[in-house]
């Protein structure tokens, strides 16, 4: 928009900044403009261009990256500058922000004006961005959101992304977002165990987003091509075991993504015949809503150092808390893409005896574990129901592992942990058959667990 200037438009705007604004997307005095495209709808090549008015000056003081392009050695001399990498409004919004520290977002504009803040390094408005990202992320636009929340390097939002995708997660793989990620991104979300949904619901997303892009590429939408189109990481991702028998035969074979010999695998695994190795994940995802988790350990060693799982030998822990928790499950160190057969007995002392309340046992592949103080590679034990852990009260665990090469152990242990307001006291056991857990090093870096 341009126009002509008010008669004394100075003496009617007594403050700069009202005179400043007032020159916003005004041809008075300007000695730049900037073609871009308008985004109404049309073909890119047909869009077309619409110019905005701008001075310089007031783009310069604004940014440095203006500063550059207008003031510097290689200065800019067109009268006219295209910018084929942003759109009208976005533009728009960024001088207004230049002209008058206010800003109009919208969630069709906001990505756009952040991307531009990032470009002409305006951090004010970029953090404006943001905060309007946060308030307006929900479960139906997480996966529309994240992809630039990463791309902007904007840790706290990608942060907040994934809290409300693991919390929604069925919500949020159903929504237009989800259908349009890029695979490195779905990559990431099957392999995420914290996810709150049940693994044939998952499937059905996965299978959904794979039938979509072979459409666009104008591709067959029969199992292989789909597979090819996923990718072996996602297909490996998906956790064919924890499905019931009746909705693996009902939606997983019809689809045939799997290759026969696979599907007969996991027909056995389903039907407790279970002497091989099935090649996919074997545990349930664990939902975030109320699980919490933590690690020991200030420090992690990783495999190179070779912590031996000896024949015969048990790692030991004992803990207690000072108020009642649900325990769902243990987190074990291992060592890159090996399985381990675990074996897990929880014990608690009562009129001088230790007395069982838990065993597990199965086998379980490890995988990065990223928590605040460290990643290693791990593995989560969940229990096939929570323990009841009373406060006050100490508790004994052993873990039987073998199978794997020499595994990650901890370091610098801490003898008292805090997390969610339940603190959490830690003690070396003194069975002679130890593999070497205590509270300083070793094994048992983290609980996973529920606040009553």
């Amino acid at each position: 928009m341009s126009f002509l200037a008010e008669k004394n438009w100075q003496t009617e705007r007594p403050a700069i900044k009202e005179r400043i604004r007032f020159m916003f997307n005004n041809d008075l005095f300007s000695d730049v403009k900037f073609a871009v495209r308008r985004p109404d709808g049309e073909s890119e090549s047909k869009r077309r261009k619409q110019v905005i008015a701008a001075h310089k000056f007031v783009l310069s003081i604004s940014s440095p990256v203006f500063e550059a392009m207008f003031y510097g050695e290689l200065a800019e001399t067109k009268d006219t500058i295209e910018l084929p990498d942003c759109d009208y409004d976005s533009l728009l919004e960024l001088f207004r922000y230049m002209y008058s520290d206010e800003v109009k977002l919208t969630e069709s504009n906001v990505t756009g004006v952040l991307y531009l803040a990032k470009k002409y390094m305006v951090p004010s408005l970029a953090e404006k961005c943001t905060k309007y990202l946060q308030t307006a992320l929900n479960r139906t636009n997480a996966f529309s959101i994240l992809p630039h929340a990463e791309n902007f390097e904007e840790k706290n939002l990608v942060d907040q992304c994934w809290k409300v995708i693991d919390k929604y997660t069925e919500e949020a793989v159903k929504s237009d977002g989800f259908a349009t990620i890029e695979r490195s991104l779905l990559e990431s979300v099957v392999e995420r165990d914290t996810l709150n949904i049940e693994e044939i619901e998952l499937f059905k997303a996965v299978n959904l987003w794979a039938t979509k892009r072979c459409e666009e590429e104008g591709l067959s939408t029969n199992g292989s091509e789909k597979r090819r189109i996923l990718g072996e990481r996602i297909v490996k991702g998906i956790r064919f075991p924890v499905m019931t028998q009746h909705e693996f035969a009902e939606i997983v074979l019809d689809c045939k993504i799997l290759t026969q010999d696979e599907s007969f695998t996991i027909v056995k695994y389903l039907n407790s015949i279970r002497n091989n190795p099935v090649g996919f994940p074997e545990t349930k995802r664990t939902g975030t809503e109320l699980v919490e988790r933590f690690c020991r350990f200030g420090s992690v060693v990783n495999c190179g150092a070779g912590y031996s799982y000896l024949p015969g030998k048990k790692d030991f822990l004992i803990f207690e808390v000072d108020r009642d928790i649900s325990l769902v499950g243990v987190t074990l160190f291992g060592s890159r893409n090996c399985r381990y057969s675990v074996a897990i007995q929880i014990e608690h002392f009562k009129n001088f005896t230790w007395i069982n309340v838990c065993n597990k046992t199965g086998n379980f592949s490890s995988a990065c574990i990223q928590s605040d103080q460290v990643s290693y590679y791990g593995f989560n034990v969940f229990f096939d129901s929570p323990v009841d852990i009373k406060k006050g009260v100490r508790y004994h665990m052993g873990a039987s592992i073998s199978g794997g090469a020499n595994s990650c152990f901890g370091e610098n242990g801490h003898a008292s942990v805090v997390c969610s307001w339940v603190t959490f006291k830690f003690y070396s056991s003194g069975e002679e058959n130890n593999n070497g857990t205590k509270v300083e090093q070793g094994q048992f870096p983290g609980l996973l667990f529920v606040v009553k």
